[in-house]
């Protein structure tokens, strides 16, 4: 599912006109005697974009084609460049970087009334989205802010939180974008643990749904003042050792209480209740310590007293983190050439989805494709490439109950342009 986006084509039919100026024209009927074709489409905001095709019939060597488009929500279309055929009647247009930013459509004239089909490109917005912390407590709210380009002030953002282990989101909270595009949108959670949330700027006119990368922050319940509970690291990969230690003060005082034996509990978020899994005696100064902990799983912990007057802390989120591995088939194709981007995910998430991502113009990355995480804990991503350049991609997988997400490292394909002949075919 290429970007995510659904995509809802619809004919512009109009009369049809010659036309030999810039001057906005009406989209012609389609006859058969020119093709026109578009890669990639969809794309991210900024993306280039070739556009080619071929003059069928005798005499088509070194004609003339010229390349309309409307932006939406325009109503007309205008000549925006001009070329040649080559000796096989083949022609291409190249749309630069940091031009196409928002839904078009195109079409070409030839000579001797020739004219495509009209071809619609649509153009997902680039969104960002970044956390006021990487983590907070209960009740507490942080801020998340973003930006959209192109720039769509006054349109609504959504912030949306991931159910589970799936591709559906739940919206949590609603902002606008003010001057230069910018959004900011608060919200506090009630239970401890992580969460993904994404910024999602709904389908209009001018972009289609656009999503940003995800983004993971771990909420921790409000401290006992006078039994603290503290991790060396509240996100780990799996089976990295941890330390959970704190303070065990006098109840109601800020004097140390020495001597205490307290004890160790803890469960997986959502699963039974909690079970001691270990003992230390407070020091001197009140502190305690539980050293070399290790786990596959997020968990939650507690610590108690073991005698009276029972006593216990706040309930500490350690988050453990999934560990991705992608490569590529080739980091040398061509456009219009497919190659597979394959890897895994540990512990296992069979069943889990998994997302590619490519880094977009605005310096940020954004999701391209989806899939599921097969019975193996491996995944496939197969990618044909629209435009030449230096391409990066990534896997990213969201947190759910068990693990908090995680990335691949970055993979760098260098993407050559073939003879416009060797493409697809256009229609």
């Amino acid at each position: 599912m290429r970007l995510r986006f659904t995509v809802l084509a619809c004919a512009l039919v109009a009369v049809a006109c010659m036309a030999t100026t810039s001057t906005a024209v009406a989209a012609p009927h389609h006859n058969r005697g020119l093709t026109i074709a578009a890669t990639p489409n969809p794309i991210l905001a900024g993306d280039g974009v070739l556009i080619y095709g071929q003059l069928n019939g005798p005499n088509h060597a070194g004609r003339l084609i010229w390349l309309y488009h409307r932006i939406n929500p325009r109503p007309f279309f205008t000549l925006i460049s001009v070329t040649r055929t080559n000796a096989f009647g083949f022609y291409e247009f190249t749309r630069a970087e940091g031009i196409v930013m928002s839904n078009r459509s195109w079409f070409v004239r030839g000579p001797l009334l020739t004219h495509s089909r009209t071809l619609h490109e649509f153009v997902a917005a680039d969104v960002s989205l970044a956390s006021s912390a990487p983590g907070g407590i209960t009740r507490h709210p942080l801020i998340f802010s973003g930006h959209v380009t192109p720039d769509h002030a006054g349109s609504v953002v959504l912030l949306q939180q991931q159910i589970g282990s799936s591709d559906d989101w739940r919206t949590i909270g609603v902002g606008r974008l003010g001057p230069g595009s910018n959004f900011q949108i608060a919200h506090a959670w009630r239970v401890p643990g992580a969460y993904t949330v994404r910024a999602l700027l709904p389908r209009n006119r001018r972009n289609i749904a656009s999503p940003s990368d995800s983004v993971s922050v771990v909420i921790q319940q409000n401290e006992v003042p006078d039994f603290t509970i503290f991790t060396s690291d509240p996100i780990v990969t799996s089976d990295s050792a941890y330390t959970i230690s704190g303070m065990l003060d006098q109840a109601g005082t800020t004097s140390p209480e020495a001597g205490t034996q307290v004890a160790l509990f803890d469960r997986m978020p959502g699963r039974g209740p909690f079970q001691q899994v270990a003992t230390a005696t407070t020091g001197p100064d009140g502190s305690y310590s539980f050293s070399n902990l290790t786990s596959s799983t997020n968990e939650l912990y507690q610590v108690r007293t073991t005698a009276s007057p029972l006593r216990h802390t706040a309930v500490l989120f350690e988050g453990v983190q999934d560990v991705v591995m992608m490569n590529a088939s080739s980091s040398t194709p061509q456009v219009g050439q497919k190659i597979t981007f394959s890897g895994t995910v540990a512990p296992d998430k069979a069943g889990h989805v998994i997302y590619l991502q490519r880094m977009g113009a605005d310096g940020d990355w954004h999701t391209v494709e989806v899939r599921i995480v097969g019975p193996d804990s491996t995944f496939q991503f197969p990618w044909t490439f629209g435009t030449p350049g230096t391409k990066e991609f990534r896997a990213r997988i969201t947190g759910g109950p068990a693990n908090v997400g995680g990335a691949s490292q970055p993979v760098t394909v260098d993407v050559t342009l073939p003879p416009v002949s060797s493409l697809p075919p256009a229609s």
